[in-house]
């Protein structure tokens, strides 16, 4: 008679921890291809430098100078710019085999959202807080208490949580990397349109009305409300970010179990 040996199988690992797994991989490839973020650096630098010293001169908005206008609004927008390294990101990683590898495991499908998300903020957060550095080497300073700018700061990084998804989602319905990239241009649109450079009464009739219900325009508006204490705008810009994690999380996830 013969005894038979029972194996236990490997539990799966929980979904934090998964996340924090594909988080940390994610990262470690910006780590080893700095030219990904340096590139995404000089991009920031060079488009708030075109607007600060190029065209400021041309452009008015208010009564105060124009880079106490556009910082803000850049700042508050810069992720929509640097959103498509994350979108081209998720694309090579379909392209690679890499998502049908994480697919084979048995781990939520949820993890690889919050993994890719949590890695990709990382990334969007520094993308935040540097443009914000070179902001003030150029010339903008603070309107209120440093406590009024860490609250619109802390507005910011809320927005580049919610693009982020935005972005994932991007790249997991693109078709390759290039058409990750292309497709992330349409993030320009909702950047260019909106009170990010200038006030919307300015635009055409026809085009107002777009500029001031999308959402990035509340966003930009109760962060510079937010730098000098005020909340205009803050209750739309929290519901428009909530909004967008709700909608776009689940089809993320969807997305996954689909693939």
């Amino acid at each position: 008679m013969t005894t038979a040996t029972l194996v236990r199988p490997e539990r799966p690992p929980a979904a934090g921890v998964a996340a924090l797994q594909i988080a940390q991989r994610a990262l470690r490839k910006y780590v080893r291809t700095p030219g990904l973020l340096v590139m995404g650096m000089v991009q920031a630098a060079m488009f708030l430098f075109s607007f600060r010293f190029v065209f400021g001169g041309a452009l008015r908005a208010g009564s105060g100078a124009y880079v106490a206008f556009l910082t803000p609004g850049y700042v508050a927008t810069i992720v929509l710019f640097s959103g498509g390294a994350v979108a081209v990101g998720v694309a090579e990683d379909r392209a690679g085999g890499f998502t049908d590898r994480l697919l084979s495991l048995p781990i939520p499908r949820l993890s690889l959202v919050a993994g890719r998300v949590l890695a990709d903020f990382s990334t969007n957060a520094w993308s935040i807080l540097f443009t914000a550095g070179v902001g003030f080497a150029f010339g903008f300073r603070l309107p209120g208490s440093a406590l009024q700018g860490v609250g619109a700061l802390g507005l910011c990084l809320l927005y580049g949580l919610v693009f982020t998804a935005v972005f994932i989602v991007i790249g997991l319905y693109a078709p390759n990397p290039q058409g990750a990239q292309g497709m992330s241009m349409i993030a320009f649109v909702l950047a260019f349109i909106a009170s990010t450079y200038v006030p919307p009464s300015t635009m055409p009739g026809w085009l107002q009305p777009f500029a001031k219900y999308q959402p990035v325009t509340p966003m930009v508006n109760a962060v510079r409300s937010a730098l000098v204490g005020g909340t205009h705008d803050l209750a739309a810009a929290l519901i428009w970010s909530a909004a967008i994690l709700v909608v776009f999380t689940p089809i993320a996830v969807l997305r996954y179990r689909r693939a």
